[in-house]
């Protein structure tokens, strides 16, 4: 007899992708893939990380491969899952990093948890190419993310390109000694062992870049030159009083704000409580008294208060401080106010007059700590240039970063939303200020995530 065997099935049509591209693969990028994998069930989606250098994870924040480069912030504060808060301890123990949550990590682990982080959920629908982002151009279906080898349609694009590199020192030639990125390594250790060295900044990419310098240099000496000639304020040992700060609604002028700190810090100290569990205590309302103030209190805050707020809020590792307590000791380090006034190319090296009327000195590098370049119209980036250049995005008021809603959705030239355009991290610093730490950002990633999930995912076919 024979068999008859039934026909076989027809193949089942191929399911539509819905494409997010997420431009730039440091801590913002990785911490919003990951948001997109958990919160979508569509076997369509499909996520793009684009990272130039194809390693995600690092970016300029984690991007470090000097294991003295720590973490500004307690171990115990950096998961990248707010409603997971132990998450960060939890792997450093499991991967031989200690457990202690008061401790601060190097830069560098932090970036191997975000990539271990990713790489636990991802799946088929992740993707990571390597090569940079020349433009996203807004399409009648979405955007085409032209790279430097091929163009692809996205639905979304989430904007994750972090900091610029600083902006630059003016004046200074294309010269052997002009260093105008801190994070070049290789040039840094480069240098003489017995080095004269001008840091310009005296923040923490400036205390990273001594450490690097000093450490590896003996007989190096550093100068470290800033308007203030203030380093950041350290971290001390934890204490176990937390103070709620409070400020009065009507205090939405930044003298007034500085002014109820003030206070705050006085009422504190009265019990026994230190300055820094009153900036701490701030950090929840941070965000809404940006928020609150008029755009003129804004500037006035930039223009007054800035450095005194970055200072405390901004703070060293108690070792870090220690080290450069050290290096001041030993004569290696001297900190002080000015500015470069002049600079004379001496070929090699260069003469550095620090103020007018100042005796100059000779220098074997001038290195820019200046902090990151906010001013998107002056961005080096090509991908920037491109959408400033068309209006797709624009400076905010204050050209802190890119004009953004308060729910990360790209604002362009015209002061139009642009539909399935959004920003993460360091870019929205001038609509919500407080935008650069780890805490801000995850939240950030998850906000942005759940509205492209929302406005992309499509119903799951009933079988």
């Amino acid at each position: 007899m024979t068999s008859i065997q039934a026909p076989a099935p027809a193949p089942a049509p191929l399911t539509a992708r819905t494409r997010v591209a997420v431009i730039g693969g440091g801590a913002s990028g990785v911490l919003t893939a990951i948001n997109l994998l958990v919160r979508s069930d569509d076997p369509g989606l499909e996520v793009v990380i684009h990272e130039a250098s194809g390693i995600v994870g690092r970016g300029i924040a984690y991007g470090t491969n000097d294991r003295r480069h720590l973490l500004n912030v307690r171990a115990r504060h950096m998961s990248a899952f707010p409603d997971a808060p132990s998450d960060l301890l939890d792997w450093a123990l499991r991967t031989g990093r200690g457990s202690d949550p008061q401790a601060f990590l190097p830069r560098a682990d932090f970036a191997i948890y975000l990539q271990d982080r990713l790489a636990d959920v991802a799946d088929d629908r992740l993707r990571i190419r390597a090569g940079r982002v020349q433009d996203v151009i807004p399409t009648a279906t979405g955007f085409d993310v032209v790279t430097e080898r091929s163009t692809a349609p996205a639905d979304a694009v989430v904007l994750c390109h972090g900091n610029q590199p600083p902006r630059p020192l003016a004046g200074l030639p294309d010269a052997p000694w002009h260093i105008g990125n801190p994070w070049e390594l290789g040039r840094l250790r480069a240098l003489p062992a017995d080095a004269r060295v001008v840091v310009v900044g005296t923040g923490l990419t400036a205390v990273d870049t001594v450490i690097t310098l000093l450490e590896d240099g003996p007989e190096r000496h550093v100068t470290m030159l800033s308007r203030s000639g203030v380093l950041p304020k350290p971290h001390v040992e934890q204490a176990h009083t937390a103070w709620v700060t409070k400020v009065p609604e009507d205090a939405v002028t930044a003298d007034a704000v500085a002014a109820a700190v003030a206070d705050e810090c006085r009422a504190a100290a009265e019990r026994g409580v230190g300055w820094r569990a009153v900036v701490d205590g701030l950090r929840p309302l941070t965000q809404e008294l940006w928020r609150r103030m008029p755009l003129d209190e804004r500037r006035r805050f930039l223009d007054v208060h800035v450095r005194d707020w970055e200072i405390r809020r901004h703070r060293m590792a108690p070792e870090v401080a220690l080290r450069l307590q050290r290096y001041r000791y030993d004569g290696r380090l001297t900190i002080r106010p000015g500015q470069l006034h002049e600079v004379a190319d001496l070929g090699e090296r260069c003469a550095v007059t620090p103020a007018t009327g100042a005796e100059p000195f000779e220098a074997d590098a001038v290195v820019n700590c200046t902090g990151p370049l906010a001013d998107v119209r002056r961005s080096a980036d090509p991908l920037i240039q491109a959408l400033v250049a068309r209006g797709t995005v624009a400076p905010d008021p204050l050209a802190l970063g890119i004009d953004s809603t308060v729910d990360g959705r790209v604002v362009s030239a015209s002061g139009a939303v642009v539909d399935g355009l959004y920003v993460v991290g360091p870019p929205r610093k001038g609509t919500l200020w407080e935008s650069t730490a780890i805490p801000e950002i995850r939240a950030q990633a998850a906000q942005v995530a759940s509205a492209v999930v929302q406005r992309t995912s499509r119903p799951v076919a009933a079988n």
